[in-house]
């Protein structure tokens, strides 16, 4: 093919770009925060454990125990006193694994009542349980512990060898931690996230803001102050949280990172996917939620004589952390109650702190009912920022670089808080580039932007794709992760037009097969009776039953068709089923789900590049078990148009708009801070390119100092270490090849 030329206008004023654009999302999800990015060692550390976590759990989770210790009195954080007659023992083995280096320092800290004269040591143990390092506790106890040996699965343990002894605390924490913070961060895990340069850090959620249920929102009162009286709680992903890792070390995490807080609390509703759906607070209860509210911002930016201020420097920061941003509600249903709660939260905040910028949100999808409620109500109330979400394939971003062309300049902003393109492949992470790419573009509109889920705790993980994985030795970067990085290193402080001029154009492969095919994640599938319709003939089949999945004896090529099928899962199946059609057997087809999100959900899934993806908005419904569905799906207009009937009303009625995925784009900025003019290119096409830059001004261009990232479009995956890493090089002048699925970014030379 004619090279492709790149014209950039470096003469024109272009559109500002928030310095703060580009950020990271922290949750603790994947096991992220306790056993993560929180430096401490030893799990349930205050023997708080219990039902509320998990039904098998209780105060001595996490421990193994020898000889006579009883679950004593609950202190008020929710932990317990535990009580060991002699001889007795508690030994604890961390997380996954306690591991120790010889010579590494390790801050113990044990909050114990010894009887008289008792005998009571604390002891680290090596993988053959030798001791390594050892220390008497005569009453509350602070120790310094240096191994003598490594260990890959130590333990820590507790023995009363003579007497008894009462002991609510036992903590064991590394002195290393990031910048040596007291209390602070697993050093590693924290430098990876500095090494992304954040200009803000989004915590802590996500779902953890709004809880599972009223009473599970997350609270940042208790996750301040001394570490020994923080008040933990359920996780809304199942585990415990400790608190440890609270507000206090998030601002000084984000002062150490030179990176703005952005805080998200929830709005008064819990998340809508609760037991019981959406609750909200009653009035009295909300006046003192607002309180709480406005409070984290005076503990956060009020002077040391107001009364959180003078909490925040009694914990060793007198000074202000400069709180600018704070986000109200996370994904929400939008409600009537959502948005009088929101609207009252909004309310007070202007009042009480008109320098804050004020995110709200537009619910869990990027289109649909919530999304456009959530945008109504920002501009009824003139919203500072909206808080956009979208998990979403590569095909979507592809065909959606546009997206933010179109917004209103007038109206509020916008925050792209959470997006990923469920995958750790570099077809993912070059749609997710390009995706950037857009939003940079429009940096008078997109302000900021965090992709998420940001850590995942390898085999402990409730979400994939992550950005970035670890054991409790190792960080494993991913091909996305290298995206973040490289956008992040080439930020600018304008975007320059653009205009690409001979752009290959890519489309993508059909094979014109159908078949069909039924699957649930457990539970015996019968199909009573299915049809398929296509190219003038209809071909039928009778019964059929299998577990999990049933592939019917029907095909044809084409690109519409009708399929009726009579379709049950079993009582012994809870999760749903899906019907498949299409070339069901290929990379790119279609999925109607039953039962989607824990069973309250109808959606039509469209699957491209093997990644499933919700074609339509979610509709509530209950799937039941045992009984019969008469399911219609009718494919039109050369397959771009689908009809689905359940029962013979019709649910769904979607058509493609045919906006064509943009395989290859170019963008460039300007970092008026340096001067440095940088031009960024996705060829995520199976081609190389050959590509010329000019600039407007007239100025030749002399070189390109590239730094890409390449690899095999399906190549990369969750957990393990991405297959490619950016590499660095220069050519002379303005010509050069970009290869095959390549990101680059290429500062331009004079």
């Amino acid at each position: 093919m004619t090279g492709t030329t790149v014209h950039i206008d470096d003469v024109a004023p272009g559109l500002p770009i928030n310095p703060d654009m580009w950020g990271v999302f922290f949750e603790d999800i994947n096991g992220s925060a306790d056993g993560g990015l929180y430096a401490e060692l030893v799990r349930n550390r205050d023997f708080s454990f219990g039902p509320a976590d998990d039904p098998a759990w209780h105060p001595l989770t996490g421990w193994t125990t020898d000889g006579t210790v009883e679950v004593g009195a609950a202190r008020a954080s929710g932990g317990h006193r535990v009580r060991l007659t002699a001889p007795a023992t508690l030994e604890n083995a961390g997380f996954v694994a306690l591991p120790l280096t010889a010579g590494a320092t390790y801050a113990l800290a044990v909050r114990a009542t010894p009887s008289p004269g008792a005998d009571v040591r604390v002891a680290l143990l090596d993988d053959a349980g030798e001791v390594v390092a050892e220390t008497p506790v005569t009453g509350d106890t602070d120790a310094v512990l240096v191994p003598r040996r490594d260990a890959a699965h130590g333990r820590v343990r507790l023995h009363v060898a003579s007497g008894s002894c009462e002991v609510w605390w036992v903590s064991l924490m590394p002195t290393a931690t990031f910048r040596g913070e007291a209390n602070g961060l697993r050093d590693d895990l924290a430098r990876t996230i500095a090494d992304l340069r954040p200009r803000f850090v989004r915590f802590p959620g996500g779902c953890v803001a709004h809880g599972f249920g009223l009473d599970n929102l997350y609270r940042w009162k208790h996750t301040v102050g001394p570490v020994e009286d923080r008040v933990g709680d359920r996780n809304i992903w199942g585990y415990h949280q400790s608190m440890g890792l609270g507000f206090f070390e998030y601002f000084r995490f984000c002062e150490q990172l030179g990176a703005e807080p952005l805080p998200v609390v929830a709005a008064g509703v819990c998340c809508q996917n609760s037991p019981g759906g959406q609750a909200g607070f009653t009035d009295s209860e909300m006046d003192d939620y607002v309180r709480d509210v406005l409070d984290l911002i005076e503990y956060a930016n009020g002077p040391v004589d107001s009364p959180w201020g003078a909490r925040r420097a009694a914990a060793g920061h007198p000074e202000p952390f400069g709180l600018r941003y704070l986000g109200v509600g996370n994904e929400d249903e939008i409600t009537d109650a959502f948005a009088a709660r929101f609207g009252r939260l909004l309310e007070a905040v202007r009042a009480a702190a008109p320098d804050i910028v004020v995110i709200g949100t537009a619910g869990p999808f990027p289109a649909g009912s919530d999304y456009d409620r959530g945008w109504e109500l920002a501009r009824e109330l003139a919203v500072d920022i909206v808080d956009e979400h979208s998990y979403k394939a590569p095909k979507w971003y592809f065909e959606h670089l546009d997206r933010f062309d179109a917004y209103d300049r007038s109206g509020p902003r916008v925050y792209v808080g959470e997006y990923g393109s469920r995958g750790n492949t570099m077809l993912c992470a070059l749609a997710e580039a390009a995706y950037m790419m857009g939003m940079e573009r429009n940096g008078d509109v997109v302000r900021l932007a965090s992709y998420a889920p940001l850590l995942a705790r390898i085999d402990h993980t409730q979400w994939t794709p992550d950005l970035v994985y670890f054991d409790d030795t190792e960080v494993v970067l991913t091909l996305n992760y290298h995206v973040q990085s490289l956008h992040a290193h080439a930020a600018g402080t304008r975007a320059l037009p653009v205009r690409v001029e001979n752009a290959p154009t890519w489309e993508r492969p059909r094979t014109g097969r159908i078949g069909i095919r039924v699957r649930a994640e457990s539970g015996t599938l019968t199909v009573e009776h299915a049809s398929l319709d296509a190219g003038g003939h209809r071909q039928q089949t009778g019964f059929h039953r299998g577990e999990r999945d049933v592939r019917l004896p029907l095909a044809a090529r084409g690109t519409d068709c009708t399929v009726r099928a009579r379709v049950r899962l079993e009582e012994d199946g809870r999760d749903g089923f899906l019907v498949a059609f299409g070339d069901v057997d290929g990379p790119d087809h279609f999925e109607w789900r039953f039962g989607t999100w824990e069973n309250r959900f109808l959606v039509l899934c469209e699957v491209s590049d093997g990644l499933s993806d919700e074609w339509t908005e979610p509709l509530p419904y209950r799937f039941d078990a045992g009984r019969t569905y008469d399911v219609e799906i009718r494919v039109e207009g050369g397959g771009r148009h689908v009809v689905c009937l359940l029962d013979g009303d019709v649910v769904h009625d979607i058509a493609h708009d045919g906006t064509p995925e943009q395989r290859f784009s170019a963008s460039a900025v300007v970092d008026d801070r340096d001067g440095t003019t940088w031009l960024k290119v996705v060829n995520a096409t199976d081609a190389a390119v050959p590509l010329a830059a000019t600039l407007a001004s007239g100025h030749a261009v002399s070189a390109l100092e590239i730094t890409s990232l390449t690899a095999d479009p399906a190549e990369g995956r969750p957990f393990a270490p991405a297959p490619a890493a950016p590499r660095v090089s220069r050519v002379d002048g303005a010509r050069w090849t970009v290869p095959p699925f390549t990101f680059a970014v290429a500062r331009v030379v004079r």
